[in-house]
């Protein structure tokens, strides 16, 4: 089983749409082994976006700037999902970055709309709900920046009967 980190940014807070999103992915077998609600700060943030997610160096400035103070509008809930090759397909629940290119079905298709246009345009980082790891390293290196190891949880769900080895006879 492989796990992956999404964080409900503010606008997703604010808006009190957790729920709807969370019950999208245990609906889909994704079981949650860890999740809290904080308010981290910028060095937080900087270490996400820049010191594993390279934003800055691949984005400019600007708009890493403007997403991390985006992301310090409210608090935000961060969770670890699992499941089988949990990174790629939960990306592909969560749509595009950019909600005007995301397909309906997906998260971001579904509950956003704004463009990068328009949030530059109001010197905001774009809001789009979710964020997700982008690939298994990356993964690994943000469930350690936002969890403890003990602060992750292994028990069973009913249906990992289907996702699991048959025991040896």
């Amino acid at each position: 089983m492989e796990q992956t980190l999404i964080i409900f940014k503010p606008d997703a807070v604010q808006r009190g749409i957790i729920g709807e999103v969370v019950t999208r992915f245990e609906k889909a077998g994704y079981k949650i082994v860890g999740t809290k609600m904080l308010k981290p700060d910028y060095d937080h943030f900087h270490k996400h976006y820049e010191g594993i997610g390279t934003l800055k160096t691949r984005k400019g400035d600007e708009i890493f700037e403007s997403t991390l103070a985006s992301m310090q509008d409210g608090p935000v809930i961060a969770m670890v999902l699992e499941g089988v090759e949990a990174v790629e397909s939960v990306r592909k629940m969560v749509g595009a970055t950019e909600p005007k290119s995301a397909l309906p079905g997906t998260i971001r298709g579904d509950y956003a709309h704004v463009t990068y246009g328009q949030a530059s345009s109001v010197g905001k980082g774009v809001a789009n709900i979710i964020h997700a790891s982008a690939d298994s390293k990356e993964a690994k290196q943000e469930i350690a920046h936002w969890f403890k190891p003990t602060e992750l949880y292994n028990y069973a769900m009913v249906h990992e009967h289907y996702t699991q080895p048959r025991p040896k006879k």
